[in-house]
């Protein structure tokens, strides 16, 4: 029988994102009313845990942009176009870590440096570490959870539509979501 820990002490060592059970999204504000969400389904990423000392860890992130699901084909044909992410112009989104705060025993500070259309911009985002488990393959595997809010205009990202009773069709303030599932590299 396995059992899960929350002692990053025991952890130490290199990840690699579960993609499989690991989801990358964001939420947006449409028409002022509602909220759409949306994930990107192609990335791969690693993580440097470094549990004696947490401001050694690191993490990266590569996305392949075009992956982008909002479960809306016209919306998403739209997503990839010049109009937000230039797609064919740049086909990745990337996080490089510069730095891992530890806050208190099961949250930490990941701060980074995230490149959107070319345009590269510092971001810290919350996480929690949500455990630790031998799945029944025999892999460690760890758990994160984290959210920043950003300002898509921050990275050329400005395409919107006013509408008639006031207010934008997309709201400028984007949540980025992460559901972080990653397996120690043997």
């Amino acid at each position: 029988m396995t059992t899960a820990t929350t002692d990053l002490t025991k952890l130490s060592g290199t990840y690699n994102l579960d993609a499989a059970h690991t989801r990358i999204g964001f939420v947006a504000r449409h028409a002022m009313v509602t909220k759409v969400r949306g994930a990107f389904n192609e990335f791969e990423g690693t993580a440097v845990l470094d549990g004696a000392d947490p401001s050694k860890s690191s993490a990266t992130i590569t996305i392949k942009a075009a992956s982008i699901d909002t479960r809306n084909a016209d919306r998403d044909a739209h997503l990839r176009s010049n109009d937000f992410f230039s797609m064919d112009e740049f086909p990745e989104i990337t996080f490089v870590s510069t730095s891992v705060e530890q806050v208190d025993p099961a949250n930490y500070n990941v701060t980074g440096d995230l490149t959107i259309k070319g345009i590269t911009k510092s971001v810290t985002v919350p996480f929690e570490f949500t455990g630790s488990v031998v799945d029944p393959w025999g892999n460690q595997r760890v758990g994160f959870e984290g959210a920043a809010t950003v300002n898509r205009k921050d990275w050329g990202v400005n395409f919107n539509a006013a509408l008639e009773a006031g207010g934008v069709l997309v709201s400028e303030k984007i949540t980025l979501e992460f559901e972080i599932s990653a397996v120690k590299a043997s």
